[in-house]
């Protein structure tokens, strides 16, 4: 029986199992994938403490892991065209990625580029999709300041590298360990914590014209500050931030942006900054990883069925 990384109820992590389950089978404009690679998200640890997407159900136990993955289609659901069994892939998947066998929704996969490794491919749905519709929100033009919080993550560095990549200037915030790798992306640094709206206004006299938050919390309390709340956007505090007058990110979740964000990869426009992979059967410690808030870029578990 194929192997997957489950949670058995809402709790922490005592309620993570490595486990066995049935090959899933896939209906209508699904996919069945054989998974080479999935990443690691903080939505993971979140959906198994009991948070739920906003018009989401509950998912049923028990639930594997992963919302986003590549790998190979093996068998395609009726009414599926356009894909075929062999075809090379990466998307969100619906029945978990950290899993070797998962069900991807046609509308929300794309094919990976032969230039593209699995691994890479893996942390894009998610991380550098997020980054790249947040950008498409706000719609700054070249020239102006944006400030990111959470930089060092994986999708504060898509962010950053995609804001750069489309001429803006970005302040990005981020602790003093992260300090090299965020001016790395082409960032200027500005150190988290208590006081951070005064060292943003330090760092650019003439203020940000937008905010990109990654984090909540107090962090998006003081830089909602720093800006009109009409070019305020969070993925890490959506009550927050529509309390404070800003907008949750709008996920657009199409085939389309992954295609796009796979072409800026390819082309060098965006690394993906993967810095550990663990197999599946090390998924809990991939998992801490990021629940820790240490990992620095993006986590993968790589999978050999």
């Amino acid at each position: 029986m194929p192997k997957a990384y489950v949670f058995t109820r809402n709790g922490g992590p005592e309620v993570e199992v490595l486990t066995e389950l049935e090959r899933p089978k896939p209906g209508p404009g699904e996919l069945l994938v054989a998974v080479r690679a999935a990443g690691v998200n903080p939505v993971d640890w979140k959906l198994r403490t009991g948070w739920t997407r906003p018009g989401s159900e509950p998912p049923p136990f028990p639930a594997v892991f992963g919302s986003e993955a590549a790998g190979t289609v093996v068998e395609t659901g009726p009414g599926v065209e356009g894909f075929a069994p062999g075809d090379e892939v990466f998307g969100s998947p619906l029945t978990g990625g950290y899993a070797e066998y998962t069900l991807m929704p046609v509308a929300v996969t794309a094919r990976k580029p032969a230039a593209l490794s699995f691994t890479d491919a893996a942390v894009l749905p998610v991380a550098a999709a997020t980054a790249y519709d947040g950008l498409r929100q706000l719609d700054l033009a070249p020239g102006a300041t944006l400030l990111v919080t959470g930089a060092g993550g994986g999708v504060g560095s898509a962010a950053v590298q995609l804001a750069r990549h489309a001429g803006l200037r970005v302040l990005g915030v981020a602790g003093e360990a992260k300090k090299e790798f965020v001016e790395s992306l082409g960032a200027e640094h500005v150190p988290s914590g208590a006081g951070l709206a005064d060292r943003v206004r330090e760092a650019a006299p003439e203020g940000v014209d937008a905010v990109f938050d990654l984090v909540g919390g107090d962090t998006l309390r003081e830089a909602a500050g720093l800006v009109d709340p009409a070019a305020l956007i969070s993925a890490g505090g959506r009550p927050l931030v529509a309390e404070l007058g800003g907008e949750p990110v709008r996920r657009a979740r199409t085939a389309a942006v992954l295609d796009e964000v796979a072409r800026l990869t390819v082309e060098g426009a965006l690394r993906t900054h993967v810095t550990r992979i663990l197999p599946l059967d090390r998924a809990a410690e991939a998992l801490r990883a990021v629940e820790d808030g240490h990992a620095l870029g993006k986590t993968v578990i790589e999978v050999t069925a």
